[in-house]
């Protein structure tokens, strides 16, 4: 029989602690949220494996290890305001709701929204609102926000978030292109994105953040 919360300590104990998060309140989140309630039950089984989980075509939960160091390096305060772009199924928001003051999960796939808003209700995550749209636009109506989080890997600076950050907000991604990819915190500079790489990291791209095709001739 599936034993949950003895998978979630391990996930925690032997794969986010392991790599540098020491952050003891985002362990405590990741160690409280159930991340099987953010999957069918068929595939509860595999909620704590060391790897992405697609939830849909082109899509997955990113790696334990991976979402936990985004949100370390965000520096998160118990007033901030998080905008968590493609949301998924909404496990990563209702980690940031256990840090956060309030956070808008944004999703443009409707069905994942749909299941987002049912898990997020079925475990209490009452500070999440739920938001329809497109990825690359972000979600200005939500704004200004402390921290955009992406779960996902953009191969071109999202520029569109500059405007949605505070003077102080800070954006993280996993950017570049594979295999030379790497977690990445933005902040706004004369109206636009600077990014500074703080560790190695790979994520599943995000659509519309490829880079265009360019010729080798």
């Amino acid at each position: 029989m599936f034993d949950a919360a003895n998978a979630r300590r391990l996930m925690v104990e032997g794969q986010v602690r392991t790599a540098d998060v020491n952050d003891t309140d985002l362990l405590d989140a990741m160690a409280t949220v159930p991340r099987e309630a953010f999957l069918p039950p068929a595939l509860a089984p595999l909620a704590y494996l060391d790897n992405d989980i697609q939830i849909a075509k082109g899509r997955a939960l990113l790696r334990p290890m991976m979402l936990a160091k985004l949100i370390q390096a965000a520096r998160l305060n118990v007033g901030d305001r998080v905008l968590d772009v493609a949301c998924g199924t909404g496990y990563s928001s209702a980690v940031l709701s256990k840090l956060a003051g309030s956070v808008v999960a944004l999703e443009e796939d409707a069905e994942l929204a749909r299941r987002a808003k049912e898990a997020l209700a079925a475990v209490g995550a009452n500070a999440v609102e739920v938001a329809i749209g497109p990825l690359t636009a972000g979600w200005a109506a939500g704004g200004p926000y402390d921290v955009v989080l992406f779960n996902g890997s953009a191969e071109i600076v999202p520029e569109a978030f500059a405007s949605q950050l505070k003077p102080d907000g800070r954006l993280l991604a996993v950017f570049g292109r594979a295999p030379a990819t790497k977690g990445v915190i933005f902040h706004c500079v004369e109206g636009r994105l600077a990014g500074r790489p703080i560790f190695d990291g790979a994520a599943r791209l995000l659509p519309g953040f490829a880079a265009p095709q360019s010729f080798v001739f």
